[in-house]
């Protein structure tokens, strides 16, 4: 079983057509993205409406969230309001249907082994912003919630989110595809034990 993790285009189609033709060279049998179409680069409804009509797993980043309800979810990015506002206008009823249907995390299970897959660690996953706040990471709150049942109980967790790779416990994190130092994640579970790379994109 081949598992193959994308997060965090961020309007950058070229990236995200390198991504893909590499991802589809390893032949994967699942490829999940882990979102954030929008924002930093100019090409979102392109690649918005490639990753639609691609074979993939999309799930709802934060940008997602902002896209579809409006920076109101989340009170630290009122900055991003207008981008928000114009984006919005752009994406058509299709788009947005899309958007909003895309679930917050996705699971899957093989031979006893248990993943799950979603943009970042959660809060409150009920929450209008579920997500936690990328100051975590640094004020031990990240690292406190990665020693959780809730998070212990899979044997991987990928997560995008901060643009980084690295690994806490089985938490995996995958850098962004659509930015400098872009990467996937390979994830291969031979039914005996689960192993996993990051593999550079060339763009």
């Amino acid at each position: 079983m081949k598992i193959a993790v994308f997060t965090d285009v961020h309007g950058n189609l070229k990236a995200l057509k390198a991504v893909l033709r590499q991802i589809r060279e390893k032949s994967p049998d699942l490829t999940v993205f882990l979102g954030d179409i929008f924002q930093r680069g100019n090409e979102e409804i392109e690649c918005l409406e490639l990753l639609k009509d691609s074979n993939v797993i999309c799930l709802k980043g934060n940008c997602e969230l902002y896209a579809a309800y409006g920076v109101d979810v989340d009170p630290d990015v009122e900055h991003l309001r207008d981008y928000y506002d114009g984006i919005r206008k752009k994406l058509t009823d299709e788009h947005m249907q899309f958007i909003r249907q895309m679930p917050l995390f996705y699971e899957y299970e093989y031979h006893g082994h248990k993943y799950h897959f979603s943009h970042f660690l959660f809060k409150d996953i009920n929450a209008a912003y579920p997500f936690l706040q990328l100051a975590d990471l640094k004020n031990g709150v990240f690292d406190k919630v990665c020693k959780t049942e809730d998070v212990t109980k899979y044997d991987l967790v990928a997560i995008g989110h901060s643009h980084q790779n690295f690994v806490n416990g089985n938490v995996v994190s995958v850098s962004a595809s659509g930015l400098e130092g872009a990467s996937y994640l390979l994830i291969e579970d031979n039914g005996d034990a689960v192993s996993f790379e990051h593999i550079g994109i060339d763009a």
